[in-house]
């Protein structure tokens, strides 16, 4: 049966008998649908199998839940662990560092919740707990799938979202903090996706039946974006430019829309207010999700930052920096480094832009792995850059061609990064925004096969005789 999800205009078709009847044409942008093996048995839900067997399997395979010793297990989570262990052992939500420390708010707290709640089950710094969580993980990582064929079908054509969701189900980069790390990098991205999705339904970007805002959804909206905050509140940048573009998207109508807006804006509140109080009690401070951020402001640009993390200077490695975050405090601690990191920036400005300016090189193009041998940090670094690349220019095309949803990627492509690029970045930073880029990738290469009349992906799979039939069917 053909799919007409993508949406597309009406145009006469005629059958056998010579008759007229009324057919939705297929998109402009949809790749060739009838290069035989390449219509793939799979949709969406069986690659999302797919893509948790394999993302299963490499944990075991290469015993990725074996995580290291070293440092009191310290690996095994990081501050978000720690925290995890306190959780477990009766500290209460506590202790991000060595030793008992005290009340923390240092990272968001949906994680951490979540992993204390394994550990209580199933052991602290366990083997169990480890393939507990990469499991859950990669469970996540492997809901992206659907999302990511979704997300590509609406906005470019059944082709680009078939081809998007099979290189994320089986790109191992696409995969690999899943299987590979705990912290909440999965997390943050499953529910960014599946709120990008939620707009572009609403948005009825697609013209799928059934699309529009409804209350149903603006009340999904909020709730998806109030569990955003408590995960990572980095792309909270985002959230006001996304519930205005599905106002405007809906325009005619906007009266009718604005109560349920309000509606999702008071829930995702609801969702946030009890971790708020709550670093209101413990800390008598307005801490309305993280305590942090004078520090990293600092780590990233305090005297002798080079647009690199100073990890030196973190409490989790400096001793020293430990005993004066016990001492003054967690709300205290973090005020006084961000004093210290606004005077370094204010006595040298020009500093702070080159800073800036490298932190943005290397949010899209990679941080350098000391510990890497020279060729597989080259490949890395090669395949980083390569895939920015690909995403940015998709994304200028989309926007030249004036692609629905292209827009909203751009808010995404412009906001989310900000806060990296003013105060620290690291590999795992550009990740929630790599389904978006795996998508817009595939577009870039989608319509270069239509302008050369060549498929780099047939190619690559089935041949030369198939890529040139491909293009000629």
């Amino acid at each position: 049966m053909k799919d007409f999800s993508a949406g597309g205009s009406v145009r006469p078709a005629t059958n056998r008998l010579g008759s007229t009847q009324t057919a939705l044409a297929e998109p402009e942008n949809r790749w060739p649908d009838n290069a035989g093996p390449v219509r793939f048995f799979f949709g969406p839900w069986r690659l999302f199998w797919l893509a948790l067997t394999v993302r299963l399997a490499s944990i075991f395979l290469f015993h990725y839940y074996r995580l290291p010793l070293l440092d009191d297990r310290f690996g095994f989570g990081f501050e978000m662990g720690r925290i995890a262990r306190a959780l477990a052992t009766g500290y209460g939500y506590a202790d991000p560092f060595r030793g008992h420390t005290g009340p923390t708010a240092w990272v968001a707290p949906l994680f951490p919740l979540l992993l204390g709640g394994i550990f209580k089950v199933f052991g602290v710094y366990s083997n169990l707990s480890a393939i507990v969580i990469l499991s859950f993980d990669s469970l996540l990582n492997a809901l992206i799938v659907p999302l990511v064929w979704e997300t590509g079908q609406r906005c470019f054509g059944s082709g680009v979202g078939r081809w998007s969701a099979w290189i994320w189900a089986l790109y191992p980069a696409a995969m690999q903090f899943a299987v590979r790390w705990v912290w909440e990098m999965t997390l943050t991205v499953f529910l960014f996706q599946l709120a990008l999705v939620l707009a572009l339904r609403m948005g009825r970007v697609g013209n799928r039946a059934g699309d529009g805002p409804t209350w149903r959804r603006w009340l999904g909206f909020g709730l998806v974006w109030g569990l955003l905050a408590l995960s990572n509140p980095g792309p909270l940048l985002f959230l006001p430019v996304c519930g205005v573009w599905i106002l405007v998207r809906d325009s005619h109508h906007w009266p009718q829309q604005l109560p349920k807006a309000v509606c999702a804006g008071l829930l995702f509140f609801a969702v946030v207010a009890p971790w708020s109080l709550r670093n209101q009690r413990v800390f008598h401070a307005f801490v309305p999700l993280r305590s942090n951020f004078g520090t990293e402001l600092y780590l990233g640009n305090g005297p002798g930052a080079t647009g690199l993390v100073m990890k030196y200077d973190h409490p989790v490695v400096s001793m020293e920096q430990l005993r004066l975050y016990s001492q003054m405090g967690e709300v205290q601690y973090s005020s006084w480094r961000g004093k210290l990191a606004k005077q370094a920036i204010r006595a040298d400005l020009p500093r702070f832009a080159h800073l800036c300016l490298m932190r943005i090189y290397l949010f899209w193009f990679g941080e350098p792995d000391a510990g890497a041998r020279r060729m597989e940090a080259a490949g890395r670094a090669l395949n980083f850059g390569f895939t920015s690349c690909a995403g940015l220019i998709g994304l200028a095309l989309a926007l030249r061609r004036r692609t629905p949803g292209a827009g909203l990627f751009f808010a995404a492509f412009l906001l989310l990064p900000v806060v990296y690029y003013l105060v620290e970045t690291q590999a795992r930073s550009r990740h929630t925004l790599e389904p978006l880029i795996t998508v817009l990738g595939v577009f870039l290469f989608q319509q270069a096969e239509r302008r050369w009349g060549f498929s780099f992906l047939r190619l690559a799979l089935f041949g030369p005789k198939l890529a040139d039939n491909g293009n000629r069917g």
